[in-house]
């Protein structure tokens, strides 16, 4: 599987014929490299862990552009649907679907998904939540997008399930989980992870710079982490 960083949570999965965007906050996203098209080139689905716009970002437009389907809560399906996207497959914390060459399972996580519309009112999304990413090619790994949130316990049933090789996890502190509990939960709940992957963090100023606390955190740990280039495709 190759995988591509574009900073904050914005992630490019691509394995066999299908190229997976996760969160793809592009535009506005002060680390992104390069232009929505070519982040985008190929896109055969978009994946969005909730409503809040640092991680809608650009899933309208490239959805449109692209004729990619969106996955995500019923309720933020039925929201963006609204702007005129319509190949959707929603679905629900707990739930899985079929994709194709991959399920998509929606895991629960403990954040907050809303939208803020001009006049101030704030509009429910659905329940923010993780991915599980698991290709149906036994040789490719399977990916848990950990999504913005704080560590729980319930991460080891996550891990008993789906046996996820690469964790996708926030670090950045202050909204999500900080390097620590980022730690704590490969080290304690997710026991088959094999490659830990730092995002969320740098972004902005209100959140951690670099990712420096959880490599520390992470020592000794079985796992290995891979602080991901930006805009650069490594493998796992």
């Amino acid at each position: 599987m190759k995988v591509t960083y574009f900073g904050h949570s914005a992630f490019r999965l691509e394995f066999g014929s299908s190229v997976v965007l996760i969160d793809p906050f592009f535009t506005g996203n002060p680390l992104f490299p390069g232009t929505v098209e070519a982040a985008s080139a190929g896109a055969t689905h978009v994946l969005l862990t909730h409503g809040h716009a640092d991680h809608v970002g650009d899933a309208v437009a490239i959805c449109k552009a692209t004729g990619a389907k969106l996955v995500t809560n019923y309720d933020l399906a039925m929201f963006l649907a609204r702007q005129g996207i319509s190949n959707m497959d929603p679905m629900n914390s707990g739930g899985e679907t079929d994709q194709g060459e991959f399920t998509v399972a929606m895991t629960i996580a403990f954040h907050s998904s809303a939208e803020i519309d001009a006049n101030g009112v704030s509009q429910s999304l659905g329940h923010p939540t993780g991915l599980v990413i698991s290709p149906k090619d036994a040789a490719e790994p399977v990916v848990y997008h950990a999504g913005d949130t704080a560590v729980f316990s319930d991460m080891a049933l996550i891990d008993e399930f789906y046996r996820p090789k690469v964790a996708i996890l926030p670090v950045g502190d202050r909204f999500t989980m900080g390097p620590k509990h980022a730690a704590v939960a490969v080290k304690r709940f997710l026991p088959s992870v094999q490659t830990a992957i730092p995002c969320h963090f740098g972004t902005f100023g209100l959140l951690l710079p670099d990712a420096s606390g959880f490599v520390a955190a992470m020592e000794g740990a079985k796992a290995k982490v891979v602080v991901p280039p930006l805009g650069t495709p490594f493998s796992v």
